[in-house]
This record gives C-alpha cells, sequence and structure tokens, in this order.
C-alpha cells in the first residue's frame, strides 16, 4: 500500500510540473535584457579559435568557413555589447577591428581557396593578434596558442 502511495505521489509531481516544464519561457524583459559578458563571449572565442585551427588542419574548409564567420560574429558582439570595458584606455570598437580584421580577412581568402599553407600563416597571424589585442588591454595573461590536441572528441574534423 506504500510503495503503491509513492507512486501515485510521484506521478502527480510529474503531472504538475510537466505543463511548467514545456510552457512557453518566453517572458518579456527576462531574455530580451540579456547581455553576455565580455568573459563569455571571449571564452566562445577561444573555442572557435581551436576548431577553427583543427579544421583547418583537417582540411576541412567548410567547418574552418563556419568557424571564421563565428569568430567575426563573436568580435561584434564583444564591441556591440562592451564599447569599452573596465579599465581597458581604448574602447573595444577601435581595438578589436584594429587586431582582428586583417587576420580574419586573410583566414576567410584562405578557406576559401582552400590553402592549406595560406591558411597556417593567416591562422599563425590571428592567434598573434588576439595575444597583441590582450597585451594592449592589459590581459596578456591571457596568451592564445594553437592546440595541441583534440579537445572536442564528440566532433569530427
Amino acid at each position: 500500500m506504500q510503495q503503491h502511495s509513492i507512486k501515485v505521489l510521484r506521478w502527480s509531481l510529474v503531472l504538475i510540473l510537466l505543463p511548467a516544464c514545456t510552457a512557453n519561457t518566453h517572458q518579456a524583459g527576462v531574455t530580451d535584457n540579456f547581455t553576455p559578458g565580455l568573459g563569455e563571449i571571449m571564452a566562445i572565442s577561444a573555442t572557435r579559435h581551436a576548431k577553427l585551427g583543427l579544421a583547418g588542419q583537417a582540411q576541412n574548409w567548410e567547418l574552418a568557413a563556419y568557424e571564421v564567420d563565428e569568430l567575426l560574429e563573436g568580435f561584434e558582439d564583444a564591441v556591440k555589447y562592451h564599447p569599452t570595458h573596465k579599465e581597458i584606455k581604448r574602447p573595444l570598437t577601435e581595438l578589436i577591428p584594429e587586431y582582428m580584421d586583417r587576420p580574419i580577412k586573410e583566414l576567410e581568402q584562405a578557406v576559401k581557396n582552400k590553402n592549406s599553407q595560406a591558411f597556417s600563416a593567416g591562422y599563425d597571424n590571428l592567434t598573434a593578434a588576439c595575444n597583441a589585442c590582450h597585451q594592449a588591454t592589459d590581459f596578456g595573461f591571457n596568451r592564445v596558442i594553437r592546440p595541441n590536441f583534440n579537445p572536442f572528441s564528440n566532433q569530427q574534423f
């Protein structure tokens, strides 16, 4: 009898909570005002940087093109949501284009041409630009390198 009561209680809770889980969770003001932090944007950029390097190494040009575009979108978001940041002396609206525009364009062209040598040089230029931007913003402790292993075991490059 007690087992039956526990089962009934469990199913009652499921039936009560299920509509809450499936209800439209978009409420005005809750998601409309969300601003990702610069750290979150840059963490995703670091992931994109690694995936881009692995895709280029594997000559997976479609994935490389996708990751270049995603990196660019991330930089655009950083500028949009954080035109200035903490004690950084120059606005990110100036710094990010100054450091990132040329290497991104180089990579876009290398990927378009499916040129492994140009990709490798462009990727190294992108990595150097990331580090130069970090230095210029007093975030030089955050040093970016080429990935030396594939941390994405669930993705084929």
